[in-house]
């Protein structure tokens, strides 16, 4: 991974425009290819970025841009869509880069790693039909919780949380573009499971076509009487 700091300006050309004005800004460029643009607020997310496949080339600036004050352009191009994201550097404050290794994927506590567990052994409860092809399916961007298919034979992609926010849709969408790419799998439906789901969450979801699917943890363990409920 390289990490640069650096005085630029930042412009995307493609399906949209977006400009971001000069500022101090963290770039980073990771091995898949992708970059990102951080700014030093707004938590993990990024103000802009490219995923990947996209290729990054070096070039110089013209006269105008000189003296304007640029010593380097950057240009993304992404692979399939031939968007475009520039950066303008004026002046480099940091340049690093790390080999990070293999990383091993995010660990989920008990109770999530419970769920995963309980559903890939309900797995019907995604709906009729619906067969486990495996738990922990490794993508290059780290591990989808469960792999099924659904009684046609298509794929689909399950995100299991205990609670659903916008972070976890986010993920999900990544694993989902990702794996839509892989003519063995596509195409593939998403799924977002969880004990409890935010609207915003759930709208987001909808929007992008992933389905929504709301856990009951006790019924999963076998701990909910149902004798004693009123409903």
């Amino acid at each position: 991974m390289r990490l640069v700091i650096a005085k630029c300006s930042v412009d995307y050309a493609g399906r949209l425009s977006a400009h971001l004005p000069l500022a101090t800004r963290l770039l980073m460029l990771k091995s898949d290819g992708s970059i990102l643009v951080h700014s030093d607020g707004g938590s993990y997310k990024p103000l802009n970025w490219m995923s990947p496949p996209c290729s990054l080339s070096e070039s110089e600036p013209d006269e105008y841009q000189t003296d304007a004050g640029v010593t380097a352009l950057w240009t993304v191009t992404h692979g399939k869509t031939d968007d475009q994201l520039i950066v303008s550097i004026y002046e480099v404050l940091h340049d690093s880069a790390h080999e990070l290794g293999i990383d091993p994927g995010l660990i989920k506590d008990g109770v999530e790693a419970h769920l995963q567990k309980l559903l890939a052994e309900h797995i019907h409860l995604l709906g009729d039909g619906h067969t486990l092809v495996r738990r922990e399916y490794m993508t290059a961007i780290g591990p989808v919780d469960i792999l099924a298919r659904d009684a046609a034979g298509g794929s689909v992609a399950v995100e299991l949380k205990r609670r659903g926010d916008i972070d976890g849709v986010e993920q999900l969408t990544r694993y989902l573009e990702l794996m839509n790419r892989d003519p063995h799998l596509a195409p593939v439906a998403g799924v977002f499971a969880a004990q409890e789901i935010k609207p915003q969450a759930r709208m987001l979801a909808e929007d992008r076509g992933i389905r929504c699917l709301l856990l009951d943890y006790d019924a999963m363990r076998g701990l909910d009487d149902t004798q004693s409920r009123l409903f």
